[in-house]
């Protein structure tokens, strides 16, 4: 078979040319443009189709698309089977889509699993929509490695010239933005870069660039949920929450500023900021009342991560006995092993570790075997279902019975009626948060829960 990616991908009239020329130029000077695994083309002959796709439509642009595609969940696959495997895979991605796409088209490895096509005849956005979820389809038959079958999928992002760029860069920063969208989306997602997701980019940006100020004025503030005892109302710690308000933009939820601070890699400077604020502020509690706060999975990669936290603690001369650091399971996932060397770090000055979320990842058994925690946090999509669901009852229930047996001690989160929390404490559980007991409020009103009577929400229960 012929792949795709082994024409142009220009107009027919066009294709007489083939840009030889400037295929000899690449490879006299050593810059081959064939992938040596599947036989396409790679990132540099993408890069010369489009260009050259471009330039033959510079007094016409009419319109074309770019894309590029993930397999969904190929490393898993390729360290179970070995690289020989995942090689024979790509081959037969290579295959399969070559085989799909229209015989103008061209299709490219540009790294690991990553490929891209530049389509000279599909014009609209409905056109590449419809494309990717054509190729959807392919990757439904298992792939054949001999003496067994796997089952992958892939997500696609597209974008069209000239309306998301004039350029091979710019285009191709599109479709990796369309395909980070198309990811969020779940496995075998398909998305095209559109006018809204072009204002979207543009919000980002601006979020972005004011976040960047707001930390480095010191804006971000830090603000406490109360972490409770159900059943008389005593606080025994606050949980630390970030809180955000631009003087243009006003309120901004930390829903999308802290997963853009993840993205622009600067989660670590509001992180340090927002730790030593707390620090701060929880010198005035009780020296019984814990201080809870979250680390973001990216600084679970970091090494140095478990020293900065000592030293921002020894600065700022704050009890580590009082400090208890939350973590995901999604966070400990990516580098099991750093993940591990900084809780062991935190652990050994008295610092608790709290599993979050429990209940919502892929292998949660695994990960308290595997790892050591004092608290894990029952999720809030249980607890709300508290009442309503029976089954939510039945895993609260076990999640509770298997704690007690672990020796770990519990927070239920999201905690909003009276109901919820007496059904809490009748299944066992006697540490929670959430609306019912207070709102996440700023350092002043924090004071308050000492100073003044307590309020009427963290009446006892029974």
């Amino acid at each position: 078979m012929t792949y795709a990616g082994s024409g142009l991908g220009l107009l027919p009239d066009e294709r007489i040319d083939l840009s030889e020329r400037i295929i000899r130029n690449e490879e006299d000077n050593g810059k081959t443009m064939t992938d040596p695994v599947t036989g396409l083309g790679n990132l540099r002959r993408m890069k010369v189709k489009t260009e050259k796709l471009i330039a033959s439509r510079a007094d016409d642009p009419a319109p074309f698309t770019v894309g590029v595609f993930d397999i969904d969940r190929f490393r898993p696959v390729n360290d179970l089977f070995g690289r020989k495997a995942g090689d024979e895979i790509l081959c037969q991605v290579a295959l399969r889509i070559s085989a799909a796409l229209p015989e103008d088209a061209t299709l490219v490895r540009i790294t690991g699993d990553t490929f891209g096509m530049v389509l000279p005849t599909c014009f609209f956005e409905k056109d590449a929509d419809r494309m990717g979820r054509l190729l959807s389809e392919v990757f439904a038959a298992p792939f054949d490695l001999g003496d067994r079958t796997v089952r992958m999928s892939a997500s696609f992002g597209f974008c069209q010239y000239p309306f998301a760029g004039n350029g091979f860069d710019e285009l191709f920063d599109k479709c990796e933005s369309a395909l980070y969208q198309a990811r969020k989306g779940g496995v075998g997602s398909v998305q095209v870069y559109t006018h809204q997701m072009a204002e979207e980019m543009r919000r980002r940006t601006q979020i972005e660039q004011a976040l960047r100020k707001a930390i480095a004025a010191e804006e971000i503030e830090a603000h406490f949920q109360p972490i409770v005892d159900i059943r008389t109302g005593a606080i025994q710690g606050f949980e630390c929450l970030a809180r955000w308000t631009d003087p243009d933009l006003g309120p901004i939820s930390p829903g999308v500023f802290i997963p853009l601070a993840e993205q622009a890699n600067i989660i670590d400077s509001l992180t340090k900021l927002l730790f030593v604020k707390a620090l701060e502020t929880a010198k005035a509690w009780p020296s019984d009342v814990f201080l809870s706060f979250n680390l973001s999975s990216l600084q679970l990669m970091d090494p140095m991560t478990g020293l900065a936290v000592l030293a921002m603690l020894s600065k700022s001369d704050f009890n580590p006995r009082r400090v208890e650091i939350e973590i995901t399971e999604t966070g400990i996932m990516s580098d099991p092993e750093t993940a591990q060397r900084i809780i062991d770090e935190m652990r050994a000055v008295g610092i608790k570790v709290l599993l979050d979320d429990f209940g919502t990842g892929q292998s949660s058994l695994g990960r308290l075997r595997d790892f050591s925690f004092d608290k894990l946090k029952i999720d809030r999509s249980f607890v709300s279902s508290l009442g309503e669901d029976p089954q939510a009852e039945h895993i609260i229930s076990a999640i509770l019975y298997m704690c007690k047996a672990l020796k770990l001690d519990v927070i239920a989160e999201g905690i909003e009626t009276a109901e919820q929390a007496e059904k809490l404490v009748e299944l066992g559980c006697t540490t929670g948060q959430g609306f019912h007991f207070g709102r996440p409020a700023d350092a002043q009103t924090t004071l308050s829960y000492f100073r003044d009577a307590a309020p009427q929400s963290t009446a006892p229960l029974i």
